[in-house]
């Protein structure tokens, strides 16, 4: 199947690691210009020299806080700068704090509102006369959380249902002009952030981090993580030029785990 991503230029948030990383690794090896961003310019630049070992496309870092209006600004002028007209947005962040509901004061929900949701939307803004002019692709990455909430992350379900709601009304309102929306969350993929919410909850329930992973195994029906490789292949065809007709869809990749339809 030929993607149609050679050429095409994609700016990847969030993608000095993890998810992310994993993304722009895909997206570079089928022939797409990707831009990578974090806040942290010494895993951008390991990135970016991991990536280009196989990638058939070019690929450029920027620094970029999510948090700051001038910043995401910014990296998007980089991004024109560099590569041209952006055809494919990848919208990715850090996991907001674990935590119930009263573990959190008024700052703690504005920030995580700032980071998670409105950092989308700013982005998206910024970037959509370059997806009008390409007939281009918007993939937002959520959680599984938006079909089923995840005890402990009481910020990540509100916010990342809210992402949700962002991006089904996109899609309807970005159809006619040819721009695909959809959302996409992963399950238990083996990333940095999996390593840590399992430290959290082994912390909180007296238990170790290996008791928690075994815990979280028996509840996945394929019976085992999943690889930051499998998500990322999902991903990229969502915003390839093979997907022509699916948008406004929430797609789970977590080996079965999540049962709401």
């Amino acid at each position: 199947m030929d993607l149609q991503l050679k050429g095409k230029t994609a700016l990847v948030l969030a993608s000095s690691s993890g998810l992310g990383k994993a993304i722009a690794h895909e997206l570079a090896d089928e022939g797409a210009n990707v831009m990578l961003t974090s806040r942290s310019e010494d895993k951008l630049k390991a990135a970016k020299e991991e990536i280009e070992k196989t990638a058939k496309g070019t690929v450029s870092y920027t620094l970029l806080d999510q948090m700051k209006h001038e910043s995401i600004k910014e990296a998007v002028e980089t991004t024109r700068q560099k590569f041209g007209s952006i055809a494919i947005l990848v919208n990715n962040s850090e996991g907001p704090p674990a935590g119930s509901f009263e573990d959190f004061a008024d700052e703690d929900w504005q920030q995580a509102f700032e980071l998670t949701l409105l950092s989308y939307v700013r982005i998206i803004r910024m970037v959509l006369s370059d997806l009008k002019e390409n007939k281009g692709r918007i993939l937002n990455n959520t959680s599984t959380s938006t079909k089923e909430p995840i005890d402990g992350l009481t910020l990540s379900n509100v916010f990342r249902t809210g992402i949700l709601g962002l991006s089904k009304t996109l899609s309807q309102e970005l159809a006619a002009e040819g721009i695909l929306v959809n959302t996409i969350g992963p399950g238990r993929i083996q990333t940095e952030r999996i390593e840590t919410l399992d430290q959290v909850a082994a912390d909180n329930q007296g238990k170790t981090k290996e008791e928690i992973k075994s815990g979280s195994l028996t509840s996945i029906p394929m019976g085992r993580y999943g690889e930051p490789e499998e998500f990322a292949k999902v991903a990229t065809f969502l915003v390839s030029g093979a997907n022509t007709y699916l948008t406004g869809q929430n797609i789970l990749v977590d080996g079965g785990k999540v049962k709401a339809f």
